[in-house]
């Protein structure tokens, strides 16, 4: 499998379709793939080898798009870099990754008086923004128009697509490697789960640095889509775009559709244009879940479950299964076309259905290894099984049902209390906006449930109201001991997902280890 031959698909049977939207720029795919060859003949110019890192720290846009195929055109890598990492977090993934070349746009541009005295191995700057060249900058557009197109230099299969590096939340980032293989293999799942096809209107709304949004990069490119393009998520940004370019698809995480629900204006714009909403890359409290899928009628909704590790995808919950108040709503789906999936115990034995161990998986989306970790690659991928890291489930039926984060369980007095269904039950309360659940310590218990509310605007709540609202819902042992309202949104990631560790770790400052 080569990444190209997506592109190929599309210019062969739509050339003339529109391939990307973005601001007041439209282009057809026989257009896009014109640029991607000259823009891969560029980076050949200026010195890249086969294998050659080329990392990208930009908001979304059409040139990010045009980035991600003309890198491995070229025969080169992807390092697409989590834009809301510090210089020092961004130097490291430059440094450690090797990459020799760095594109960054209009917001980034500001980054880099700070950033170049960090890196070792960048040695072009290419510059793919609107406004004026930053000095020592390579002008993108200028590299394109001094170009002839080239042939595909890709080898595909095995070869190295990417470095996609993890969020970095606990411990060292690691770089995660796929191949073409890999990625295309994904596509290939999505397509059927979306319905991908020629008519279709993708919004890329999530940072497209992440695999949660890619996704959908290479299935909707498959079908023949479009790619619509909004720079980065807002409410207002979102729901204008759906309405005025008729979106027939999306994907948004489940602290963008929290934002969407709860901020009152999803009435205020036709949204009816959107045939399916994905939404994955961290659990959704089945309250937003169901308030969206109210707000938004004519919307099917599915999840996918996954991780970098796998492409991204493992599992699919189709739209049939999105009923309020059904048994599989609360689960993560089955397992992915083409991909295999058990529950296991620690010695890596599968477990009855319906007992909670490790999810793991294996497939051709699974990758190939952590960049320079080859202890990290053995441990996770050991036995033929891409370990997770995610606890969960199986029912009779297939269906894969998360109950937490290894890391994130919480173990008070013995008892192992998952996070998720605390924060489910917390999040149907009205007056909830976002909540965030974890263990600190106890000298008696050993780890007591802490809970982090953020309140609707104009809402109050009471400790102990909201104590009463849980109790209906969950075991008493399971109720937090503590909750803290804050007024500021919680920190989340370059992906959308809250960073518990940020929130768990002035609990444990004190202690020498982050269990009790």
């Amino acid at each position: 499998m080569i990444i190209s031959q997506t592109l190929r698909r599309a210019v062969q049977q739509h050339p003339n379709g529109t391939a990307t939207i973005y601001k007041n720029r439209k282009q057809s795919w026989r257009e896009f793939e014109g640029r991607v060859a000259r823009l891969a003949a560029g980076l050949l110019s200026l010195g890249i080898e086969r294998g050659t890192r080329i990392a990208i720290l930009s908001l979304n846009s059409d040139r990010y798009l045009e980035y991600f195929y003309a890198v491995p055109w070229a025969g080169a890598a992807l390092n697409p870099v989590n834009i809301r990492l510090a210089p020092p977090e961004i130097a490291f993934t430059l440094n450690d990754s090797g990459s020799s070349i760095l594109f960054v746009d209009d917001t980034f541009s500001a980054m880099l008086p700070k950033l170049r005295p960090l890196l070792d191995s960048v040695e072009h700057v290419v510059f793919m923004g609107d406004g004026e060249l930053p000095e020592g900058c390579v002008s993108y557009e200028a590299l394109i128009d001094a170009s002839k197109p080239i042939q595909d230099l890709s080898k595909g299969g095995k070869e190295l697509a990417g470095l996609f590096y993890t969020g970095g939340t606990t411990g060292r980032s690691k770089g995660v490697m796929l191949s073409h293989d890999n990625l295309v293999f994904n596509a290939l799942n999505v397509v059927p789960e979306m319905s991908y096809g020629p008519d279709t209107i993708y919004m890329h709304a999530g940072p497209m640095f992440h695999l949660a949004d890619m996704a959908s990069t290479l299935a909707v490119t498959l079908a023949g889509g479009t790619h619509g393009i909004v720079p980065r998520f807002e409410v207002g940004d979102v729901l204008g775009f759906i309405e005025r370019e008729k979106v027939t698809h999306t994907l948004l995480v489940p602290t963008m559709i929290n934002l969407l629900a709860s901020s009152g204006k999803i009435k205020d714009f036709d949204v009816n244009s959107v045939k399916r909403m994905l939404y994955g890359a961290s659990p959704m409290p089945e309250a937003v879940l169901i308030s969206a899928m109210e707000q938004m009628p004519h919307a099917l909704f599915a999840q996918g479950y996954g991780q970098t590790e796998a492409s991204p995808i493992i599992t699919a919950l189709a739209p049939e299964f999105h009923v309020p108040g059904g048994d599989k709503l609360r689960s993560a789906g089955r397992a992915a076309l083409g991909v295999e999936v058990a529950i296991l115990d620690k010695n890596d034995v599968e477990l009855p259905r319906g007992e909670v161990g490790e999810i793991c998986a294996r497939g051709g989306n699974v990758m190939l290894g952590y960049w320079g970790m080859e202890q990290a690659s053995a441990e996770t991928l050991r036995n033929g099984w891409l370990h997770t890291g995610d606890l969960g489930y199986m029912d009779e039926d297939g269906f894969v049902f998360i109950v937490d984060r290894s890391k994130d369980m919480i173990i008070s007095g013995g008892e192992n209390i998952f996070s998720v269904e605390v924060e489910g039950a917390i999040y149907s309360h009205p007056a909830v906006q976002e909540c965030a659940v974890v263990g600190i310590p106890h000298d008696e218990w050993g780890e007591t449930v802490h809970a982090i509310v953020v309140l609707c605007e104009g809402h109050t709540l009471k400790e102990d109201e909201l104590l009463v609202h849980c109790r209906e819902r969950i075991a008493g042992y399971k109720l937090p001991r503590s909750v803290e309202f804050r007024s500021e949104p919680l920190p989340i990631s370059g992906a959308g997902k809250i960073l518990k560790n940020e929130l768990r770790a002035p609990y444990w400052r004190q202690k020498e280890r982050g269990v009790n």
